[in-house]
């Protein structure tokens, strides 16, 4: 007993008390860890729920779209405007559809001139003749020179020379036909002085003369240009042909350009350039009218073309002039048919919009087929908003009309909708071929493309704004889905009336753009516009922008050209209506169109006029905007000014 209690009397170990107080520290830290945790967790719910993110939409993935939604001349998408849209062409000179921003930077600090080629100088042409010149002209001594005895001393000569001129000497015939095709120093002439003529202009190639049936002493020549001050950063080139009228001196013989006549006049320079083939068919192209450059100059291209990127180079080029070739693509065979990949937009609340509200979306689509790499199956029929049409009703048009079919199918794969039911109805019975269709807007571009059906059919609703396709690129999917715009460009046939004009015009003229209309009666929105914008503060904005005696072309919704009439006595002035017989009922544009309207005459409409009277705006040398220059009045009214402005 002694010796347990003796035991039980020991002191425990020590170190017991320092194990509670560990325990106890570590229950402590716990608590205060998960007092953290459940602060943190609050704060990221009251975050969570007071943070409004932005709209993806007003975040467009290129910086390029920003600039298009946010410009002065380009309104948002979705706000009725009468705005002409920017399509791929307005980009591309920035450094190409597909090359990188930095590249584009590096280019502009290096202060490179952004020329997709060299153009054809003055002496580049003087040099070839020169070098051609040799043999010719000595050929030419022999052929004028007097017979005189070989004995004879130089005096003798001399006094035989100042007798008997070697004028005397010439056998001319003024009448006889210029050889247009075979004599090259003709050609170099006509080069020469189509160079000098248009000096505010930069040639590029040069066709070869063409004889005029009928005119002895008459050449046309076609060639490719592009003004000489073109600041608006585009890759567009224009082509015009003219004839050239030659008289000889009848004391020398020698050819001399007497005339040189309009835009477009020597007709038969103008090649169709249309593929030899079976409609709908590709076939042998008539080689191009303008093929040739002088040996100097080619030697500068290839040079540049050992500098320039690839993919740079092998982007497409737009030419104003050559002729459009815009039949709808055809499906050759059945088999081509049943192996292809399709994609179709059905319904959509695009229709009867503006046009920029349409191409937003049809982009879109353009983007998801790119993405899902299926060929886009697209209506050809665009409904033309109201506000466009002169019955003031919404109207079917070609899409044709508006846009560069030909190189949006040379660009990507697309098929008329008519034309893809009429083959779908044919064989898709046969070859067993399988549709995917889906009505939910949530159905991401990436949950399809594992799809191995031949079409994926998108129905659109209603109900707006879901039913817009532009809605299918939002989200997540914008990280994904890029719109193309580079596969989209204005119809040439409208690029063509805006050449026309400029060519009448020397491309050498200033613009102005002054709105009026609505806005101007509206005073309690723009409270300063009428006033800026009459004759009289007009002349004095003007007064130390545009000197007198200049031409002036003037983009205006002013209904009364009358209104502008002071201007008259300090410029010459010009508007679009001063031009309608490039699209009356004896103009090209006028038979084009008909044509492609299966003979029915198409309207000169309100769109066309806005898209037309904004590029020749764009083309003058000094350009004046209503909202940037003649007033300080608001685009959209009181308050809504940028803050930078």
């Amino acid at each position: 007993m002694l010796g347990r209690a003796g035991a039980l009397s020991v002191p425990r170990w020590r170190g017991g008390g320092i194990g509670i107080d560990l325990r106890a520290a570590l229950r402590s830290g716990g608590n205060l860890l998960f007092a953290l945790f459940v602060a943190a967790v609050l704060a990221f719910t009251l975050l969570a729920a007071v943070h409004s993110p932005d709209d993806p939409l007003l975040h467009p993935s290129s910086h390029q779209l920003t600039a298009f939604l946010t410009s002065a001349t380009s309104n948002s998408t979705f706000l009725a405007d009468d705005s002409v849209l920017r399509t791929g062409e307005d980009f591309a000179g920035a450094g190409g559809a597909n090359s990188s921003d930095a590249a584009a930077v590096a280019a502009a600090e290096a202060g490179v001139v952004a020329e997709a080629v060299p153009f054809i100088k003055l002496e580049d042409v003087a040099t070839e003749e020169e070098e051609s010149g040799a043999g010719a002209g000595a050929g030419a001594e022999q052929a004028v020179t007097v017979d005189t005895d070989a004995s004879s001393d130089a005096g003798a000569g001399a006094a035989a020379a100042e007798e008997n001129p070697i004028v005397e000497a010439v056998s001319c015939d003024t009448e006889a036909p210029v050889d247009c095709t075979g004599d090259k120093d003709l050609f170099n002439l006509l080069m020469r002085t189509a160079i000098e003529k248009f000096s505010d202009l930069h040639f590029y190639r040069f066709g070869r003369p063409v004889a005029v049936p009928g005119s002895p002493m008459e050449c046309d020549l076609a060639w490719r240009f592009r003004p000489a001050e073109d600041t608006n950063g585009r890759t567009t080139y224009y082509k015009d042909y003219r004839r050239f009228t030659l008289t000889r001196d009848i004391n020398t013989c020698n050819l001399i350009i007497s005339n040189v006549g309009e835009y477009h006049s020597g007709t038969g320079a103008k090649r169709s350039g249309r593929r030899k083939g079976k409609k709908g068919k590709k076939g042998k192209r008539e080689a191009p009218v303008t093929d040739f450059v002088p040996a100097k100059t080619q030697m500068r291209l290839d040079e540049n073309a050992a500098n320039v990127d690839t993919a740079a180079a092998s982007e497409p080029v737009l030419v104003v002039g050559e002729a459009v070739n815009d039949n709808l693509p055809v499906v050759e065979s059945e088999s081509d048919f049943s192996r292809g990949k399709y994609l179709i937009y059905m319904g959509g609340g695009e229709r009867c919009k503006s046009m920029n509200h349409y191409v937003w979306g049809f982009l879109c689509a353009l983007g998801e087929a790119q993405y899902l790499n299926r060929t886009l199956v697209m209506d050809l029929n665009v409904c033309l908003n109201s506000r466009y049409t002169a019955s003031g009703k919404d109207e079917e048009r070609d899409f044709r009309l508006y846009f560069d079919f030909e190189h949006l199918k040379q660009s990507t794969s697309v098929i008329d909708q008519s034309q893809f039911w009429t083959d779908w109805g044919k064989w898709h019975k046969k070859d067993r071929l399988k549709n995917h269709y889906t009505e939910d807007i949530k159905v991401t571009p990436m949950q399809l493309r594992d799809v191995k059906d031949t079409l994926i059919m998108r129905k659109f609703g209603n109900v707006e704004p879901d039913n817009y396709w532009s809605r299918i690129c939002e989200g997540e999917t914008e990280a994904v889905i890029k719109r193309p715009w580079y596969f989209l460009w204005k119809s040439r046939r409208l690029m063509e009336i805006v050449s026309a004009i400029s060519s009448r015009m020397n491309w050498d003229f200033d613009s102005v753009h002054v709105v009026r209309g609505e806005k101007a009666q509206n005073t309690q929105l723009w409270p300063n516009l009428d006033r800026d914008t009459s004759p009289d503060s007009l002349l004095v904005t003007l007064n130390d922008k545009v000197g007198a005696g200049r031409h002036l072309y003037i983009a205006t919704n002013e209904p009364d050209k009358s209104f502008f009439d002071p201007l008259k006595d300090k410029y010459q002035t010009h508007f679009l209506d001063d031009f309608k017989d490039l699209w009356d009922e004896n103009s090209e544009w006028y038979t084009e169109t008909k044509e492609l309207s299966n003979g029915n005459p198409v309207e000169f409409d309100g769109y066309m006029r806005v898209a037309v009277d904004t590029e020749v705006f764009l083309r003058g040398k000094r350009k004046l905007e209503t909202f940037n220059d003649l007033t300080r009045d608001c685009k959209n009214g009181v308050n809504t000014c940028p803050a930078s402005s």
